[in-house]
């Protein structure tokens, strides 16, 4: 297998399974082995320790316990002290590294997000974070060229990691709740508030068990707990429909002050209000910032690029100020963090996903982080009424178009270097500035009064294409605009667009 096909941004992604016919396997015991061991060389050389303590996680996938047991085994081949922590969320690997009673050098994560349920991966933190594509690079090119120190002395200890993680969260619910209300119970601190939390058969079905029915909540009509990697319910997806469906009917037919949901690993979370009104990309957003700008006013958010000018002039009345920047959850973090450095209050990083990263909680894309911040605010009111005043689009829609070239980048960045150059000519068509990704292009009332975004995807060959109007058929109509553009480039798939645009 070719390792570099492996990789996605700043994790690994593969088949793990031989599940369809069509996906064949590609992640298997060998190469989780050699990136395991590549990433202990690579974490010697980081912190020139030898002796190294790592933690390895997983999630409810099938091939999950099979994968982890050969990443430990490679581990303790090479001199490495294990944390076997089982069943566990992305976020407690990284905590992992900073609990006093694990103090971990590095952890690993297996998993492949909310993707379906023949894929794995593996995710790598050290007390810096997690890793970035280009130290993602760095393993493959360790793992590649074997470069392993085979050791002694390794050893394998199961630990608790979730129930030390679990008692974080509580920590920091009643902590919170303490400070906003003189009141509290500190014995049921949550004993008014009813949640509903969808866990998708993913990992995050802790979160009832092990921080909210400790602290009092009632947590009846809950669903899909139990670990299951064959996700019979629904996709373990905060972004996906069918499953954002379940939780709204769930939170309705048990006359619930809140719904919570997570992906597979608990790195992202939305949420559905005590309406049943569902609570996700730009309303998440919204709420993690007012809920951020609490104790830190006039900071700044940064999200990535697709969110809506509606958003932006929501923050903007809260004296929030929004950085829209690129797709990729690691690259808002990043930003956030470089922000940060230069003295701006960057207080959080999210993405219209759910991917929450929070400045207080280590930079750290924890859903069930945001999750506890959100139980907190709604044990004192409807967390709709934080968002009242918030508008969205009357039209959008996202189109995805197929680059049928193997050189699909640069087919897919000429494409935007042109429509760049178009629309500085146009008289109806304004580029937007800044802009860190694509093409962002503004169209005037009588065109469909709205935005466009064509970017490329962060590892497909495909040129998105997101539309906002305050127009109700203001997004079809910017859309026959740019079809009229895009019919010219031969290798773009246009049927997306031309159902779109059809009478």
């Amino acid at each position: 297998m070719n390792l570099d096909e492996l990789q996605n941004g700043s994790d690994i992604r593969g088949v793990a399974l031989d599940l369809n016919p069509d996906e064949p396997v590609t992640l298997t015991e060998n190469e989780v082995r050699d990136l395991a061991r590549a990433f202990t060389a690579w974490l010697r050389k980081k912190t020139g320790k030898k002796d190294m303590t790592i933690a390895v996680g997983r999630d409810s996938r099938l091939s999950g316990p099979k994968l982890a047991r050969a990443v430990m085994d490679a581990l303790v081949y090479d001199g490495v002290d294990v944390f076997d922590t089982g069943l566990s969320s992305t976020p407690a690997m990284f905590m992992s590294t900073l609990f006093e009673d694990f103090d971990a050098d590095g952890a690993i994560m297996l998993t492949a997000s909310h993707m379906p349920a023949n894929r794995n991966g593996m995710k790598f933190f050290y007390k810096g974070g997690g890793l970035d594509s280009d130290e993602i690079k760095e393993l493959i090119d360790i793992a590649k060229k074997k470069k392993f120190n085979h050791g002694k002395g390794g050893s394998i200890t199961k630990s608790d990691l979730m129930s030390v993680y679990s008692e974080h969260l509580r920590n920091i619910i009643t902590e919170k709740l303490e400070a906003s209300q003189a009141d509290v119970n500190p014995e049921n601190p949550l004993e008014d508030l009813h949640v509903v939390v969808d866990a998708g058969n993913g990992a995050g079905g802790f979160f009832v068990e092990q921080v909210l029915k400790p602290l009092g909540a009632n947590t009846e009509g809950s669903q899909f707990l139990e670990p299951d990697g064959n996700f019979p319910n629904h996709i373990p997806n905060p972004e996906n429909a069918q499953a954002m469906a379940s939780l709204i009917q769930a939170v309705k037919e048990n006359h619930a002050d809140l719904g919570i949901i997570f992906d597979t690993d608990v790195d992202r979370s939305s949420a559905v209000d005590s309406n049943g009104n569902p609570i996700g990309r730009n309303d998440i957003i919204a709420l993690a910032s007012v809920l951020a700008a609490k104790h830190h006013p006039g900071m700044t958010v940064v999200t990535d690029s697709v969110t809506s000018d509606e958003l932006g002039e929501f923050l903007e009345k809260k004296g929030i100020h929004q950085h829209r920047f690129k797709r990729g959850y690691k690259n808002v973090i990043n930003e956030a963090k470089r922000l940060n450095d230069e003295g701006v209050d960057a207080q959080l990083a999210i993405e219209t996903s759910g991917h929450a990263a929070f400045k207080d909680n280590y930079y750290l894309d924890d859903g069930a982080y945001l999750a506890s911040r959100i139980v907190v605010e709604a044990a004192s009111q409807s967390i709709s009424d934080l968002l009242k005043d918030l508008a969205h689009p009357k039209s959008e829609k996202e189109l995805r178009l197929k680059i049928n070239e193997k050189s699909f980048k640069e087919y897919g960045k000429q494409v935007i270097e042109d429509l760049q150059n178009f629309a500085k000519e146009s008289e109806y068509i304004t580029v937007v500035e800044p802009n860190y990704e694509g093409c962002r292009i503004r169209f005037d009332t009588d065109h469909g009064s709205g935005w466009a975004l064509l970017r490329m995807s962060l590892h497909e060959n495909l040129l998105p294409l997101n539309i906002e109007s305050s127009q109700p058929e203001g997004a079809k109509i910017m859309a026959k605009e740019l079809y009229h553009f895009l019919k010219q480039y031969p290798s773009l798939d246009l049927s997306q667009i031309e159902e779109f645009v059809k009478d």
